[in-house]
């Protein structure tokens, strides 16, 4: 595992307006050196997906083709996003003012120490705040 892989970051490899040179060096890296995700990644990336096909930005079978290829990637889910949920998570929360999902990234990147990969602004300064290391913007 090399760094902690947020839902904003992964979306962004599927959708041309989204990309960046830097997301894609990402998904090199996560594809050669693995990544850790919290508990709720896989239905916050399925949902999103869910409403890229309802806004018509994608199809179902082109869904079904990325969660394809995520599913082969080294992509490791935290077995203990849950039991931190309701303590340090959402203390994060209540500090940053994130949401517990956004919170759910920070608290597993600050308790792995692995820097965490994401788009989001305000997770993005959340994580620097906390002297952690931010990849992808």
């Amino acid at each position: 595992m090399s760094l902690v892989l947020d839902t904003s970051l992964t979306l962004s490899w599927y959708f041309e307006d989204e990309r960046t040179a830097q997301a894609n060096a990402l998904l090199d890296r996560v594809v050669d050196e693995g990544a850790v995700v919290p508990g709720l990644w896989r239905l916050e990336v399925a949902s999103g997906f869910q409403t890229a096909i309802r806004r018509k930005r994608a199809t179902a079978e082109y869904r079904d083709r990325a969660l394809e290829a995520l599913a082969e990637m080294d992509i490791t889910v935290d077995r203990d996003t849950d039991a931190h949920a309701w303590n340090t998570t959402l203390h994060l929360s209540d500090r940053f003012a994130l949401t517990l999902y956004d919170a759910a990234y920070l608290e597993l990147a600050q308790r792995t120490k692995l820097p965490l990969a994401s788009l989001d602004q305000r997770l993005c300064e959340a994580a620097t705040t906390l002297g952690l290391q931010v990849l992808g913007r």
